[in-house]
């Protein structure tokens, strides 16, 4: 799969994310790598306008149920929030702290449902695969969720891939098929590791954040080595 997807749609800007009652949820947020050496937050606004937004948490710290851990060589920092309950539902902004009397920070919305039953979840929210293999994802809805456009989509560039979509401009390598009742798959195949990354399923506006790590494939030299290595270990033992 390419890094950049040009050809396919761009995912939306506002982003909803329900989550289990008493689950946790852990959430990329990417900024420009300009402001890489620049202080990060998680902050709450009970009026979604983020005037008087409440910091709960500043990077590489934890607080309550809330951690976030950046990562500047990547661009983003990583959020964790457990134990969420109903009250939890709101808005939330990750954000950069830009500094400055007239200069705003970097904010980008959430909106966080705590539902019993998510309207969009995912069977697992960690997939792996080795370089040159395939992964598949399992993305799950609700029955009000039917008819609403189905993507897959990468946090780094908002890159997206549509169920439904036929034409030569979806990347081959991606294939999303949806059961038409309660669930869509996404293959990916011919993994590299480039691929691997944050990306999320997406049922309307509504997203579930999956991570893929793609690791490099073991060289056959090196599992023969060790076969070779385990039967000769085995003869020595028997011989004594």
């Amino acid at each position: 799969m390419a890094d950049t997807c040009i050809e396919c749609e761009t995912g939306s800007g506002d982003k909803v994310l329900p989550v289990q009652t008493g689950g946790s949820v852990i959430i990329p947020c990417y900024y420009d790598e300009a402001y890489a050496e620049y202080k990060k937050y998680w902050c709450f606004d009970a009026t979604a306008s983020y005037s008087s937004c409440s910091t709960l948490a500043y990077a590489n710290e934890t607080k309550g149920k809330v951690s976030v851990i950046d990562h500047p060589d990547q661009s983003f920092f990583i959020l964790t929030v457990r134990n969420l309950q109903y009250e939890d539902t709101g808005t939330y902004w990750c954000a950069v702290e830009v500094g400055g009397i007239f200069v705003r920070d970097a904010i980008e919305q959430l909106q966080l449902t705590v539902q019993s039953a998510p309207d969009v979840s995912v069977v697992s929210s960690s997939v792996s695969g080795h370089k040159g293999g395939d992964i598949s994802v399992e993305c799950l809805y609700s029955s009000g969720y039917q008819n609403k456009v189905k993507r897959w989509c990468r946090y780094k560039d908002q890159s997206c891939y549509t169920v439904g979509r036929t034409d030569t401009s979806q990347n081959p390598s991606v294939q999303i098929t949806d059961d038409g009742r309660r669930s869509f798959t996404v293959l990916m195949t011919g993994l590299r590791l480039t691929d691997s990354g944050w990306y999320f399923c997406s049922v309307g506006k509504q997203e579930a954040p999956v991570q893929l790590t793609v690791t490099a494939t073991v060289s056959t030299d090196t599992s023969t080595e060790r076969k070779m290595r385990h039967t000769e270990e085995r003869f020595c033992l028997s011989q004594d």
